[in-house]
């Protein structure tokens, strides 16, 4: 698509939990869209929600975009020249712009309690109204600056009678707001409500941040979920309101990330339920008492993760699946986002690890699957070299990096139980002399092409049936039939622990 200025984008997260995986898609979005163009990617956190902030948040934000490779431009972090970029340090500046709404007549002051709200709400509800909300409608009859004598306004306020900033929104506007997503979509002012912009004790709410943030840090684009779509009515009221139209960014609306039977948006309950991660990190939350499996602890390569979420709601127009950051540069564009929610399908996200752990060096994939070693078996940690030869035979048989060590566990101790339905089919007791002493035949300096060629030439002179030796050779090496390569697993373990394992088997069927 076509941009006319220098690309600025902001990712937003709110500190109020962990980062969503929703949240991680509009992340990536907005860092293609931005490197495509070569613009500036932003983090700004949006932490003027007080009552809901989650100590770890924050930090939960920058380590999951630092471990997906999405590192921001300006941030808390990196600054640059338009901060700060955490909104509670940014109180003056919305101070300033209330002020100016309020002087200008598209604010103003409003003292009701929360019984009296209610109140209101339920009047409405006997008159029939649907769904009451605080607008034009009702008031003139309620209390605050535009229904009250201003002598009772400034009495109230200097009895220090707590009160909230409100938008005034006219009625018989058209709001008209051109998404690149979903084309033209119209709002009609008489259904919107007259909207909070200050809460009581002072801080902004999300609306009058955002609008006026997004101003000072130039924001060009607005990309972000399907779930904004409703309140940005609002937010271009805003923009007309302080005479910003000229600077009003486009808006791209992404769609919903739906659960995986594709019925309803994906949410925390669907990784309590089914146990698919919904987050990248693993994050426990102290005030339920329920630990959140993350997308890296549960064996996700950065990138994979990255091509899986590109593909919930973008569509390249090809054939092709498997993208390099590269790759997916050239080929985003915000128009190919599709506006129908996105099912989340865990399996399709296994797939593209797969494909990841398989065509990755197995140097690349070292740290990670050592570190499952060391947790896993922190007795029996092989050297980097024998760990290089392990991942090379098992990446083309796992799914996740933890499949290392959950799949390969034999490489690490001897099976405990075997298959007795192949092992008693596969069993001669006349074969127990050759399996006895067939490896004083071999030495741990011979690679695996030579225990091969080594243990078949003894096989040959004594006659044995390969279908016999073979599998049993396995079931002693493994516990069952699934395995690598059988000789690079044997010449892996080395003579005295493959003999063990023998020995052990042989002492099974005694």
């Amino acid at each position: 698509m076509k941009v006319d200025r220098p690309v600025r984008v902001r990712f937003a997260p709110s500190p109020t939990g962990p980062l969503h995986i929703g949240g991680v898609r509009s992340a990536l979005y907005n860092f293609l869209f931005a490197r495509k163009h070569g613009g500036t990617f932003i983090l700004r956190i949006e932490d003027t929600d007080q009552l809901r902030y989650v100590t770890g948040s924050e930090p939960y934000i920058h380590e999951a975009l630092n471990w997906l490779g999405l590192i921001p431009d300006e941030g808390p972090k990196a600054g640059g020249a338009f901060g700060p970029y955490r909104q509670s340090e940014r109180q003056a500046l919305y101070t300033r712009w209330i002020d100016r709404l309020i002087d200008s007549g598209h604010a103003y002051l409003a003292f009701d309690t929360p019984e009296e709200l209610e109140q209101m709400r339920s009047e409405e509800l006997a008159k029939g109204v649907a769904a009451p909300s605080y607008d034009h409608t009702v008031r003139m009859r309620m209390k605050n600056s535009l229904a009250q004598p201003n002598d009772v306004i400034e009495s109230w306020k200097a009895e220090g009678r707590p009160y909230v900033v409100r938008l005034k929104i006219e009625p018989e506007q058209e709001i008209v707001i051109h998404d690149i997503i979903r084309g033209e979509v119209t709002f009609r002012s008489e259904i919107l409500d007259d909207k909070v912009l200050m809460k009581a004790d002072g801080l902004p709410t999300y609306h009058l941040a955002n609008v006026v943030d997004d101003y000072h840090m130039q924001i060009t684009h607005v990309i972000r979920g399907e779930e904004w779509l409703s309140s940005t009515a609002h937010h271009v009221l805003l923009y007309r309101a302080f005479d910003w139209e000229d600077e009003m960014p486009r808006f791209a609306h992404l769609p919903l990330i739906l659960k995986p039977s594709g019925k309803g948006k994906l949410s925390k309950r669907d990784s309590t339920k089914s146990g698919i991660p919904v987050f990248p990190l693993d994050w426990n939350d102290e005030e339920e008492g329920v630990h959140y499996a993350g997308f890296r602890e549960k064996g996700f390569l950065p990138h994979a993760t990255l091509n899986f979420l590109a593909f919930l709601g973008w569509n390249p127009g090809t054939e092709q699946e498997i993208f390099s950051m590269e790759e997916l540069l050239e080929a985003f564009d915000l128009e190919q986002v599709v506006k129908s929610g996105a099912r989340f399908d865990y399996d399709k996200a296994l797939w593209f690890n797969q494909q990841y752990i398989m065509h990755s060096e197995a140097t690349d994939l070292l740290p990670g699957v050592k570190h499952q070693v060391a947790h896993q078996f922190p007795d029996r940690v092989p050297d980097d070299e024998h760990l290089l030869a392990f991942i090379d035979l098992m990446k083309e048989r796992v799914h996740t990096i933890k499949d290392f060590c959950s799949e390969g566990s034999y490489f690490f101790q001897a099976p405990g139980q075997y298959e007795e339905n192949t092992l008693r089919k596969k069993w001669n007791a006349e074969n127990r002399s050759f399996f006895s002493n067939v490896l004083n035949l071999v030495s741990d300096g011979m690679g695996a092409a030579e225990w091969s060629a080594t243990i078949k030439d003894a096989m040959q002179a004594q006659n044995r049936k390969p279908g016999e030796i073979f599998s049993v050779l396995r079931i002693a090496m493994t516990g069952s039939m699934t395995g690598p390569d059988l000789f690079a697993l044997m010449a892996w373990l080395g003579k005295r622990e493959a003999q063990h394992r023998i020995e052990n088997l042989l002492n099974h069927l005694a």
